[in-house]
């Protein structure tokens, strides 16, 4: 990815960065460079270190092995080998590459991290990482192999290894040698000194980064839940007066009350629902009457989530911390990815009850006998068979998420010779997350696309603002259903137009942004 050139550079290791920043750097290539708050940290604390290795201290992965071999003593001049052999060892990672944007956000934090001045590293070495991100450098780094315990060890071997030339790299969708790329983009391998094998590794940086990117999309996926929910309660003939503040501030969640909110606003006026205001029907079944109440619980855990992972990302989680305003160095754990592990199992579940619920409002959508629609959503039934097979689909997403949702963090299992008795497993419940929303979207896709096919089977008259424009934003892409045709090109769409945005932006453009 090139990096972007309309906007200032965002500075790291200064002020706090927070989900927005890093989003814009890892999928729209903001510049970064590292802020002058920091040069004075990180070199007092490299001349720390520099000045214990001339006294011949002995300093846990600087002076000796890591891990299970901590007790290790290595001679100062082995100390430099000691950084590549560390890579070298790491870099152990298995199966398919993480995208760029969870490499670019990752390398974002750690720079950040390292910018405080805590871990010794050399600025030459910050800044030589600094650069690799902005010139668009892409390190190969499997997906597996993290237990999130002396943070993610093997994928941030991989990032390191390739800064020196070794492993490899991305270049133009190809798999090269990383010194191929380093080339290519005019950039030179790093040779690492002491201490700095392990200080470019040793964090939560892509459990992190997972984390924040699918924060931002689970928060846009709450507000595409409320609009696709307002169609289908449109579609389905069920009353707004469930969205009454009234109502909600009785039991005053804040997702709650924004959900109810933002779907009040989305039918505001809609002449469908005025259409039978006064019908026979008491309520609403609970998909469409208690949506506020269960969207709004996932609000409210990726609002936890969030402070989480914004607390995260402004830490420093390497070991050993060098403390250079009193001249010392305390080994600990900030390493441990527990608070992760815990918040993105808890987001997994969240949006997972997002897509169970939208599921639920699609099988009243296709189904004749509770929606008082032609089946499946087409006439000529029979000969055509409409939307009955995208909901089967919706139903097997749903299905496969509730095994994701399993919770990773439950487990653990000793690593490093039993001296890393308690892991958390962080990066793996960071990937079930990423795996659980990308099933959402499809499945909030096909709700939006049965809610679009309902609301051209009605003749009440035209649906509230917010809903009226998420149809005529899907309908510019996917026309209606008259005969049955290809519709897995078409999920597709209607899935790109949630993830890009767009069905959001012209529904605020039209009523103003949603909560």
């Amino acid at each position: 990815m090139p990096y972007s050139e309309d906007a200032q550079d965002m500075e790291l290791g200064g002020k706090p960065v927070s989900v927005e920043d890093l989003v814009a750097i890892a999928r729209r290539g903001r510049r970064v460079v590292v802020s002058d708050a920091a040069l004075g940290p990180v070199a007092r604390s490299r001349r720390l270190v520099e000045k214990w290795l001339g006294e011949g201290r002995v300093i846990y992965g600087i002076t000796t092995g890591v891990g299970a071999l901590c007790d290790v003593t290595i001679p100062f001049k082995d100390t430099i080998p000691l950084q590549k052999n560390t890579l070298l060892s790491h870099a152990a990672g298995v199966g398919e590459p993480f995208a760029e944007e969870v490499v670019r956000g990752t390398m974002a934090i750690r720079i950040h991290d390292l910018a405080q001045g805590y871990a010794g590293i050399r600025l030459e070495t910050l800044t030589a990482l600094a650069d690799a991100l902005n010139r668009g450098f892409y390190p190969v780094v499997p997906c597996k192999g993290s237990v999130g315990a002396s943070g993610d060890l093997a994928p941030m071997a991989h990032i390191g290894l390739a800064l020196t030339g070794e492993g490899e790299a991305f270049m133009l969708g190809r798999r090269v040698r990383a010194a191929e790329a380093l080339a290519a983009l005019g950039l030179q391998p790093v040779t690492l000194q002491a201490g700095e094998g392990l200080a470019l590794i040793n964090g939560t940086q892509v459990m992190t980064a997972l984390a924040a990117l699918a924060v931002s999309d689970s928060e846009r996926l709450a507000r595409i839940a409320d609009v696709a929910c307002a169609m289908s309660l449109e579609v389905l003939m069920g009353t707004n007066k469930g969205f009454s503040p009234r109502i909600h501030e009785l039991r005053p969640h804040p997702g709650q009350m924004a959900a109810a909110r933002n779907m009040a606003r989305v039918t505001e006026n809609s002449e469908i629902i005025s259409s039978h205001k006064d019908c026979s029907r008491i309520q609403d079944a609970y998909t469409l009457r208690c949506s506020p109440q269960i969207h709004g619980a996932s609000r409210d855990t990726f609002a936890h989530v969030r402070c989480t992972v914004e607390i995260e990302m402004n830490s420093t989680t390497t070991n050993p911390l060098i403390f250079s305003d009193t001249d010392e160095v305390l080994n600990g754990g900030n390493f441990h990815g527990q608070p992760i592990a815990l918040c993105t199992d808890s987001m997994s579940m969240a949006v997972s009850e997002l897509a169970n619920v939208s599921e639920r409002r699609t099988e009243r959508l296709v189904n004749p006998q509770l929606s008082g629609l032609p089946a499946f959503l087409v006439k000529d039934t029979g000969l055509n068979t409409g939307f009955m097979i995208p909901q089967y689909t919706a139903a097997a997403l749903v299905s496969e998420n509730k095994t994701l949702c399993h919770p990773a963090s439950v487990d653990s299992i000793p690593t490093s010779g039993n001296r890393e008795d308690h892991v958390s497993m962080g990066t793996i419940a960071a990937r079930k997350c990423r795996a659980v929303l990308e099933n959402a979207e499809y499945v909030l896709a096909i709700e939006l696309m049965c809610a679009c096919q309902g609301l051209d089977l009605l003749t009440k008259g035209p649906p509230g603002p917010g809903t009226h424009e998420a149809y005529r934003t899907i309908r510019e892409m996917v026309p209606a259903l008259h005969h049955d045709r290809f519709l897995a090109p078409e999920i597709e769409v209607v899935r790109a137009l949630i993830r890009n945005g767009e069905i959001l932006r012209r529904v605020e453009e039209r009523i103003g942004p949603m909560e």
